[in-house]
């Protein structure tokens, strides 16, 4: 807590603060760090033997290879959320499963399981494009800017 903040409180309210402070548990964040590092490291090793095997059976190039690893992760994703599995390893490894696409994937297919029993629509569509919504619109915007700014280069460039 800020000092400012500190000042605001009551001597009630200063005691409870440090009452509470002396007996909060101590995280272990280098621990965390690594469960994560290492959760997150085996999902980007798995991707990685996705694309590979994506580039020698179907005969894609890295460029192509991409999108369809990418779809895979999602839905492998999608599955372990619906057993209830991602819940686990994400409680376990914590920011390690968020930032990879497969974290984005858990939320949406959480926020539709969990709201399917208010319909198809205004349930698992509503709730899980409330969450879903505000990352599409910003990447579309963001996509716009960067080729505008290509396109104002390149008119630049010659």
């Amino acid at each position: 807590m800020s000092d400012k903040k500190k000042k605001k409180l009551t001597p009630v309210q200063q005691e409870y603060h440090d009452f509470a402070k002396v007996r909060e548990p101590r995280r272990p964040v280098l621990a965390n760090c690594f469960r994560a590092f290492l959760v997150g490291g085996a999902i980007c090793l798995l991707g990685q033997f996705i694309q590979d095997f994506f580039l020698w059976n179907f005969d894609f190039t890295e460029k192509t290879a991409g999108n369809p690893t990418v779809a895979v992760l999602v839905l492998i994703s999608v599955i372990l959320t619906s057993l209830g599995v991602y819940d686990h390893i994400a409680q376990w490894a914590g920011a390690g499963t968020a930032v990879p696409v497969t974290g984005f994937a858990n939320s949406i297919a959480s926020a539709a399981i969990e709201h399917r029993t208010e319909g198809f629509v205004l349930g698992v569509g509503g709730k899980m494009f409330k969450l879903a919504g505000s990352v599409i619109v910003f990447g579309v915007f963001s996509a716009f800017v960067v080729v505008l700014i290509k396109t104002i280069l390149s008119m630049l460039g010659g």
